[in-house]
């Protein structure tokens, strides 16, 4: 950048505070500056009214099951392959509970269970209006109204809540779920608030 003279300097800082008192017109520029601060204007740039998205949007329901997302490939419903979950359920099903031990409540075991992730663990149909449903397999999915099992055949099975019984061993210890009152997603059971019921009729 090359030097200005002095008189090309005065000339720009004139035009510059001219421009920025657009609110004390009629008034001299000088006086304003001696006797008091003036806050000079600042115009910031323009935003667009259309903000960026912040990364992508999400996939609602719909696109989900387009996509086939939750849909597991023939290749992969083999039983082999979700020991290694399965095992890894026990694990964490046994830090909630505490360590499971002899002495521990049945009550409380069950309060846990209530509220845990199942993804993992070997359920058992052990009561249904469809006797074809009936058996034993590793579940693999979970969705509100839905089990998805992975049998010993190699077989997916898809189990509705309601209108079933599953049972649960962990430890010695086994629960029964009654499926009609356990219709919500994981995340959903999490957070509610279960009430004790005498007799739960399927």
């Amino acid at each position: 950048l090359q030097s200005q003279s002095r008189s090309q300097a005065e000339a720009c800082t004139q035009a510059f505070l001219k421009n920025s008192f657009k609110h004390h017109k009629g008034l001299d520029v000088a006086d304003l500056l001696n006797y008091k601060a003036v806050m000079l204007e600042y115009s910031r740039p323009k935003k667009d009214k259309l903000k960026k998205s912040k990364g992508r949007s999400r996939l609602n329901a719909r696109q989900k099951r387009t996509m086939k997302i939750f849909k597991l490939k023939p290749e992969h419903q083999r039983y082999e392959l979700f020991l290694p979950l399965h095992e890894l359920w026990r694990q964490y099903i046994t830090d909630l509970c505490a360590g499971l031990k002899p002495t521990s409540s049945p009550q409380f075991v069950q309060q846990k269970l209530l509220k845990a992730d199942f993804h993992g663990a070997v359920l058992t149909e052990v009561r249904s209006k469809c006797p074809s449903y009936v058996g034993t397999g590793i579940l693999v999915q979970e969705f509100k109204h839905v089990f998805k099992i992975i049998t010993k055949e190699n077989r997916l099975k898809v189990i509705p809540k309601r209108n079933s019984v599953f049972s649960v061993e962990i430890s010695g210890f086994t629960s029964f779920i009654y499926g009609s009152r356990f219709e919500q997603r994981a995340s959903e059971r999490s957070a509610k608030k279960f009430k004790v019921r005498g007799t739960i009729d399927l």
